[in-house]
C-alpha cells in the first residue's frame, strides 16, 4: 500500500458525539477518552499512519456489546473491534472515527469438552493464557502467529502461525462463533458437531471477516492432544533455494512436519543478535515434529536424507523444553529483532503465499529485487505451507527509499497473484491490501462488497476494511 492510498474516510461527528454521551452516561468508566488509550488502540505495529478513534469501551458481556452496537447503528457511528492491536494492516485504524470495543475484558474460559476435544470461550482469552489453562489436562491449542493475540482477534483475521503446516490455521480450528451484528442482534453460527451439512457456512463467512460484518463474543474452538514427543531442531543450506527446494521435497514427501521455518541469512543474524544466540549466519531451516517417538524418529531420519540432498548441514537437536522454548521466542520476538538491527527504522511486514511448488522461485526473484532496489530486508517464513515474509526495513524519513520498498512490495504481491498465489497467508487485508484484493479476487470482491452491504448498509462495522463502500 502506498501511503498516499491512506485516505480518511467522511466523519459523523454529531452521531459520535452523541452515541459517545450515551454510552458514557451508562456505561461510566468502561468508555474512555484519553489521548493515550486512544492512540494505543490504532497501534498497527506497521508503517500505515495511526487514525485513532473516538472513544474506546470495554464491555463485559454479550449482552454491554449489543447494548453498544444498538447505539451505534442508531446513530451510524463506527465500531472498531480490538483484541490485543498486534494486527499488520491497519486493521484496527479508525478512518471515520467511532468506538473501538474492546475485548480484553471478556476472557474467560467458558468449559473445556475433553472428550470431544474443544474448549468454549470468551474472545479476549489469548492463545497463551488458553494454553496454560489446557496443559494439565493434556490437552492444546496448535495455532500460533507468534504474537500472544486474543483468540477473537485469530479468528477475525483468519490467523495462521508456525504450526499450520500440520494443524490448519484458524479457519480449520473455529467450530463456532457468536456474533453481535451491526443491528445489535446475536448470531450463533453453528454448533459443537465437527461437521454440518446445514445451510451457509456462516462460521466461514465470519472466520476472516475483520469485524467488517459483526463483533465476535463467544467462540468454540478445536482442541489437540500433546503429542507423545516433541523434538526440534536447526538446519543450515548453502542458499536459500536449497532451504526452499529441501522444504517442497519434504512436504510433497508426506513429512507430517508440525514446523518449517526459514530464516535466510540476514534473518538468521539478527536472530543471534536478538535472542542471544550462536548459529551460522547462513540459510537455516528451524524444525520440530510431533508424534510417538518411533514416528518422530522416523520422520527425522527422513528429512536428514533429504536435507542432505540439498547441502543441509547436520541437524542440531534442540534437547530440552527451555531450549525448545527458547528456539521459537526467538522465532517469535523476529519482528523486534529486525526494528532493532536498523534503529530508528519502521518495518513493513509482507506476507506472500504461493503454492508450495513455486516457493523457490517467488523467494529467489523476491531477494533478487531486494538487491536491484538495494533494500535491507530480512526474510523468514512458514514456508511448509508457502508462506514467507519479506521485511524491507525503511527509514521513513527517506522518501527515495519509502518508495524504493514500495516498489518491493508491488512486485511482490504481483508476483504472487501471478503464481496462483494470495497476497495474503495469515495478516489479513485491513487497509494496506484492499487494492491487491481487487486483483487477486476480481469480480468476487463485487460479492463481498455485496454480502457487506446485505448485512451492514450504513458502513457501521470497521469501515475501510478489507472493502470500501463508500
Amino acid at each position: 500500500m502506498a501511503l498516499s492510498d491512506l485516505e480518511a474516510s467522511q466523519r459523523n461527528d454529531g452521531g459520535i458525539a452523541t452515541a459517545v454521551g450515551i454510552l458514557k452516561q451508562r456505561f461510566g468508566d468502561q468508555l474512555q477518552t484519553n489521548q493515550s488509550l486512544l492512540e494505543q488502540h490504532s497501534h498497527t505495529m506497521t508503517y500505515i499512519p495511526s487514525q485513532l478513534p473516538d472513544a474506546v469501551i470495554f464491555p463485559n458481556s454479550t449482552e454491554e456489546v449489543q447494548e453498544i452496537v444498538r447505539t451505534c447503528a442508531e446513530y451510524k457511528v463506527p465500531i472498531i473491534p480490538f483484541g490485543t492491536g498486534t494486527s499488520l494492516e491497519g486493521n484496527v485504524n479508525a478512518p471515520a472515527g467511532g468506538i473501538s470495543i474492546d475485548m480484553m475484558r471478556m476472557n474467560q474460559v467458558l468449559k473445556v469438552n475433553a472428550e470431544d476435544l474443544d474448549v468454549v470461550l470468551q474472545p479476549g482469552v489469548t492463545r497463551s493464557e488458553l494454553n496454560v489453562h489446557l496443559r494439565d489436562q493434556g490437552l492444546f491449542f496448535p495455532i500460533d502467529p507468534g504474537a500472544d493475540a486474543s483468540l477473537g482477534g485469530m479468528a477475525a483475521t483468519r490467523a495462521s502461525g508456525t504450526n499450520a503446516v500440520r494443524y490448519g490455521t484458524m479457519r480449520d480450528n473455529v467450530i463456532n462463533l457468536t456474533v453481535v451484528m451491526p443491528d445489535g442482534s446475536v448470531v450463533k453460527t453453528g454448533g459443537r458437531a465437527r461437521k454440518s451439512s446445514a445451510g451457509y457456512d456462516l462460521t466461514r463467512l465470519m472466520v476472516g471477516s475483520e469485524g467488517t460484518l459483526g463483533v465476535i463474543t463467544e467462540m468454540t474452538l478445536r482442541l489437540h492432544g500433546i503429542p507423545e514427543n516433541i523434538s526440534a531442531g536447526v538446519c543450515q543450506f548453502p542458499t536459500v533455494e536449497d532451504a526452499c527446494n529441501t522444504t517442497i521435497l519434504a512436504m510433497q514427501s508426506g513429512l507430517p512436519m508440525a514446523r518449517i521455518e526459514l530464516l535466510d541469512s540476514l534473518m538468521t543474524q539478527i536472530i543471534n543478535d536478538y535472542a542471544g544466540l550462536d548459529y551460522a549466519p547462513q540459510p537455516t531451516l528451524f524444525l520440530e515434529f510431533h508424534g510417538t517417538d518411533a514416528g518422530v524418529a522416523e520422520q527425522l531420519e527422513l528429512f536428514r536424507d533429504i536435507a542432505g540432498e540439498f547441502g543441509g548441514s547436520d541437524i542440531q537437536w534442540v534437547s530440552t523444553v527451555e531450549d525448545r522454548n527458547k528456539l521459537w521466542q526467538a522465532r517469535h520476538d523476529a519482528y523486534h529483532g529486525m526494528l532493532a538491527h536498523r534503529p530508528g527504522c519502521q518495518g513493513i511486514a509482507t506476507d506472500a503465499c504461493v503454492p508450495i511448488s513455486r516457493l523457490a522461485e517467488c523467494i529467489s526473484e523476491t531477494i533478487a529485487d531486494v538487491e536491484e532496489l538495494d533494500l535491507i530486508c530480512p526474510i523468514i517464513g512458514h514456508v511448509g505451507d508457502g508462506n514467507f515474509h519479506s521485511t524491507p526495513l525503511i527509514m521513513m524519513d527517506d522518501p527515495d527509499e519509502v518508495a524504493r520498498a514500495e516498489e518491493m512490495i508491488e512486485r511482490l504481491n504481483m508476483r504472487t497473484i501471478a503464481m496462483e498465489g494470495t497476497c495474503t497467508g495469515e495478516h489479513g487485508i485491513g487497509q494496506g491490501k484492499r487494492r491487491f484484493l481487487q486483483l487477486e479476487h476480481g469480480t468476487g470482491v463485487d460479492v463481498m462488497a455485496a454480502i457487506k452491504r446485505s448485512i451492514d448498509p450504513d458502513n457501521i462495522m470497521n469501515p475501510g476494511k478489507v472493502v470500501r463502500l463508500d
